[in-house]
């Protein structure tokens, strides 16, 4: 990394920033042992440039430091999203692939070909695969990268009191099962034992 990048980001404080984000995203999902939650980011707008234009590895480890512990000690499949050049393909565990029933496909995430997040995803996840799609239960979208994709059905926006990942703008969303029926729905337990 060169000086004037080190000079303007502290990556003790990227960490942070996604751990406390983190933290109030798995408080409103709710996201139980198994889950998926994936994570699409560009470091480049981390550090303040244009997507895709200042790749850093550092700044994708240290991003990774924040939600890596978590994901792990409460269980949840993490999955990660590549860049458009491997057409948000998602780096996640080959027992999450294998339990998923995802279809693994072939290529190596790096630096310019993946990004920063996937690139370094391959060496710090223990059995790393590439899966072209998934559906997952909760994003973490850190500079606009657009995870909609890999989302389940209803998504529903989560506020944090993080706005954003050094100068990178975060949204993170959850979802819900789909609402479906018309009139005679019920949608409680509460609500169904009422009678009318």
């Amino acid at each position: 990394m060169d000086g004037q990048v080190t000079a303007e980001l502290n990556l003790k404080e990227i960490t942070e920033q996604t751990r406390t984000a983190l933290n109030d995203l798995l408080q409103a999902a709710n996201l139980k042992p198994g889950q998926i939650l994936v994570v699409g980011g560009s470091t480049s707008e981390v550090i303040g440039k244009r997507i895709g234009s200042a790749t850093n590895l550092e700044v994708a480890d240290a991003i990774l430091d924040g939600i890596l512990p978590r994901v792990k000690e409460n269980g949840i499949w993490l999955a990660i999203q590549c860049c458009e050049h491997l057409n948000r393909a998602l780096v996640v565990e080959e027992e999450c692939a294998e339990k998923y029933n995802l279809e693994v496909v072939t290529v190596f995430p790096y630096i310019k070909g993946g990004g920063g997040l996937a690139a370094v995803a391959m060496n710090r996840f223990d059995r790393p695969v590439v899966v072209e799609s998934i559906k997952a239960n909760a994003g973490m979208d850190i500079g606009d990268v657009f995870i909609g994709m890999h989302l389940k059905g209803v998504g529903v926006v989560v506020r944090s009191s993080v706005k954003q990942i050094g100068s990178a703008h975060l949204s993170m969303i959850r979802t819900r099962p789909k609402l479906i029926g018309g009139a005679r729905a019920k949608y409680s337990r509460e609500e169904a034992m009422k009678v009318e």
